[in-house]
């Protein structure tokens, strides 16, 4: 059974940092691209990055690129997301999931987790 377990999210000022974490199980992590995304209050899913199996590329959504990094310890199972420089419009629940299939990078996801939430105070 897939299991995505999010962690790191708080409150926090803007310019602020925080670092979110993502424990993967039931499945073989290193087979499979993984993402983050973001619901906003009222809003609905907005993808933030993805990154490759080996965790050597990575892809951003415009509104994050500079700020946040993704990466990924296949030897702990685990993905990461580095968020520097956070603005209020950054609040958010943050989700990670996997790809929709394995070895590919397929640019859809599914089997996110339960979340952690993220807010920024201006």
């Amino acid at each position: 059974q897939v299991q995505l377990v999010e962690s790191g999210g708080g409150l926090v000022q803007a310019g602020g940092s925080l670092r979110l974490s993502c424990a993967a199980s039931g499945f073989a992590f290193d087979t499979y691209w993984m993402y983050w995304v973001r619901q906003a209050p009222g809003k609905g899913l907005e993808w933030v990055s993805r990154i490759n199996i080996a965790g050597d590329s990575a892809y951003y959504a415009a509104s994050v690129k500079g700020r946040f990094t993704i990466s990924r310890d296949n030897s702990k199972n685990t993905l990461y997301l580095q968020m520097n420089s956070l603005k209020p419009e950054d609040t958010a629940l943050y989700y990670c999931a996997r790809d929709r299939v394995p070895y590919y990078d397929s640019a859809s996801y599914s089997s996110p987790g339960q979340g952690t939430q993220v807010t920024v105070s201006s």
